[in-house]
């Protein structure tokens, strides 16, 4: 497990992070989601060693975390830090043998990325030559070629489109599937698919962080309920609702004292009902609540 444990770092007068505790288990997906300037770069970075902390620490499996522990992760910041005038695969090879990879299993280990991300003929290529989505899976591809312990992504789905979205997911849960893997994204709906857990940020401060169905559970119950024709406006007038939205026949509505059955028994009092359902909460409407 990689923990953050009242990490806090200043810059001069203004303080950046203020005492952040979160871990990222093993088998698990976490998102690490803020506003801009919320703190996740740099978290990030003090997770990594590029940044130190003023004060709190990372462990790694319950013991302070070391440099050595720290060379077996897979880092992808935010900024590329490829080699633009380099080819794809003598890249990717040369960063497998740094982590100690031999030759032969460098050379492997990066035809089997490229391959994954469909790019077996541009691996002679410079890597300015690519389009940006194309860079951004090299940059990727190099974070995952020495079989890293666990995985620590800044944004790592910019710029790539829905396919090749989906080509990283894949290879995300067949390469890192047992590891620790913490990435950060502003595409809300991306997280709310991927992530079992969930880490969110508010100017510095820690403001939630559980799993996504904990965290969907801590606001009131939301039903849909459809009617047989007639206007669902009437649902204003009953005590223990919330009325959300009603559009026609359908109403969406929060519980705030009235117990489900008894929403289910008062539609059906009403006239014929074609469903009362149970809404999941969106993730963006738990951001907005959280991050107020």
């Amino acid at each position: 497990m990689l923990e953050a444990q009242a990490l806090t770092r200043v810059f001069g007068s203004t303080t950046v992070l203020d005492e952040v505790t979160f871990s990222v288990s093993p088998g698990r997906i976490t998102g690490f989601v803020g506003a801009n300037g919320a703190g996740k770069t740099t978290t990030m970075r003090i997770l990594m060693g590029v940044l130190g902390a003023t004060s709190g620490e990372v462990r790694w499996k319950g013991a302070p975390i070391t440099a050595e522990v720290r060379r077996t992760f897979g880092y992808m910041p935010e900024e590329r830090g490829l080699y633009p005038r380099m080819k794809l695969r003598d890249q990717l090879v040369f960063f497998a043998r740094l982590h100690g990879l031999s030759t032969a299993d460098a050379r492997a280990r990066t035809d089997h990325l490229l391959g994954h991300f469909g790019l077996t003929d541009r691996s002679a290529d410079l890597l300015d030559e690519l389009s940006l989505g194309n860079q951004q899976r090299v940059q990727i591809a190099a974070a995952l070629v020495h079989r890293p312990a666990a995985l620590v992504l800044d944004e790592p789905f910019s710029g790539l489109d829905p396919l090749a979205v989906d080509s990283m997911v894949d290879l995300l849960r067949a390469e890192a599937g047992d590891l620790p893997l913490l990435f950060s994204s502003h595409q809300l709906d991306l997280v709310e698919r991927l992530c079992d857990d969930l880490v969110v940020l508010a100017g510095g401060r820690l403001v939630a962080a559980g799993s996504v169905s904990e965290l969907r559970g801590r606001g009131a119950e939301r039903y849909r309920v459809v009617l047989d024709g007639g206007d669902a406006a009437w649902l204003r007038d009953v005590r223990g609702l919330e009325v959300v939205d009603v559009d026609g026949s359908t109403a969406l509505v929060t519980l705030a004292g009235m117990p489900a059955s008894e929403l289910v028994s008062a539609a059906v009092a009403h006239g014929p009902v074609v469903e009362v359902a149970r809404v999941r909460q969106p993730l963006s409407e738990i951001f907005r609540e959280v991050t107020r």
